[in-house]
């Protein structure tokens, strides 16, 4: 058995139906489920479409560099977003659709990590679970950089000292981030990239929500970006993730992809080539329409700042809650404790939040989910104002 086992959490889902558990809230009210973060606006007719226009290919195998066309839509996605250098992207090299970011993370730390090198696996605090899994099933040690109010939820990578750093060998970032919705900026990933060149280790930056921001005139920043404006445009040490689970509501098309520096990448193809996990055709010829068009993204970004105004609005009084840079999510500070409010939101008011604390870990710095809830904004408009409704009755409860 692998001995990263032992050191696995329970999922923060588990953790919060043992909450839930002996709770009955009110049979009058219909649930809000505000927990997850699984986007509930329509998948775009192209996409699915696409899909049925191309099941023909299920009698075929796909290759795990997948199809030129798709990794040709995904160079082209990423200069345009990014205005990255003509040609510093090659489709054969830089490039390589995956399964959606989550299995991705996972996997990458599995074929970047020596266990036997006693490396340290640095993410922030609170995040995405899959970091921690994925540290600990490689042999490696995750270390945690809390976010905190007082840094604007980034990190303190001028806190980490000269020792960790050379014993990294991954970091993961998030941005915009998971819960917090901060968006790391360009003077932060530049510095990162320098660190990683001198300590020599890799920036693995999960930038799945990179789409769904509320000033159409300033994007959030991504990695390639960063890289490509400070000369490094072949994009060492740097790789992204990106996916269309969020940019193009397509969380079961299982969508995304891979990109930087090409001789890492090349290593985690070969990885990947006896994974045996390469994208259905069909799920290609669907994945190449929507990196291609950018309509339906726009549409889905006013969809989410409607809802957040409305939210807001109705819960700005009450409650200590900020709009985030980015993201879809809210990240509240609570009147008593997160796990104690979440439970009365639930049995009271049929409203489901995640306690802050189940998305982070207990550093010396303290636990900085403590007090706090994520709220995703996934729910059509009308059950998100309702849910604002019955969570500001709740909070002039307690």
């Amino acid at each position: 058995m692998n001995p990263g086992f032992e050191g696995l959490h329970p999922y923060p889902f588990e953790k919060l139906q043992a909450l839930k558990d002996g709770a009955t809230p009110p049979e009058a009210l219909s649930h809000i489920a505000l927990s997850i973060g699984e986007p509930r606006h329509a998948t775009p007719s192209i996409i699915s479409e696409s899909v049925l226009a191309h099941l023909h290919h299920l009698s075929s195998y796909p290759a795990t560099r997948g199809l030129g066309e798709l990794r040709q839509a995904i160079v082209d996605w990423l200069n345009n977003r990014f205005d990255l250098p003509y040609g510093s992207l090659s489709t054969g090299k830089n490039v390589l659709p995956v399964n959606g970011t989550r299995e991705a993370l996972f996997a990458f730390a599995q074929a970047m990590i020596d266990p036997a090198a006693r490396s340290l696996v640095l993410m922030p605090n609170p995040f995405y679970q899959i970091y921690e899994g994925a540290a600990l099933l490689a042999g490696a040690e995750p270390h945690y950089l809390n976010c905190d109010e007082q840094n604007g939820f980034i990190p303190d990578f001028e806190a980490v000292d000269a020792a960790t750093w050379e014993r990294c060998r991954i970091l993961y970032l998030c941005s915009p981030g998971n819960p917090t919705g901060a968006v790391t900026g360009m003077q932060t990933l530049q510095t990162l990239i320098e660190l990683a060149h001198r300590h020599d280790f890799i920036i693995a930056s999960d930038e799945c929500y990179s789409e769904i921001y509320f000033d159409e005139e300033r994007p959030p920043a991504g990695l390639l970006q960063a890289a490509a404006e400070m000369g490094n445009d072949s994009y060492s040490n740097c790789i992204v993730f990106h996916s269309l689970s969020k940019r193009s509501n397509a969380p079961g098309l299982r969508s995304g992809f891979v990109a930087g520096d090409a001789r890492i990448l090349d290593a985690f193809f070969r990885y990947r080539t006896y994974h045996g996990c390469a994208m259905p055709l069909h799920h290609q010829a669907a994945s190449s329409v929507a990196w291609r068009d950018e309509k339906h993204v726009q549409e889905n970004r006013a969809l989410y700042r409607a809802k957040f105004d409305a939210v807001l609005d109705m819960l700005g009084g009450s409650m200590e809650v900020e709009r985030p840079d980015a993201g879809f999510y809210l990240w509240p500070r609570t009147p008593v404790a997160e796990t104690e409010f979440a439970r009365r939101l639930y049995a009271e008011h049929n409203v489901t939040v995640l306690p802050g604390s189940f998305l982070s870990r207990e550093t010396a710095a303290g636990n900085p989910g403590k007090n706090r809830v994520r709220m995703a904004l996934v729910a059509p408009l009308e059950e998100c104002v309702e849910a604002a409704q019955r969570i500001k009755t709740c909070v002039e409860s307690c």
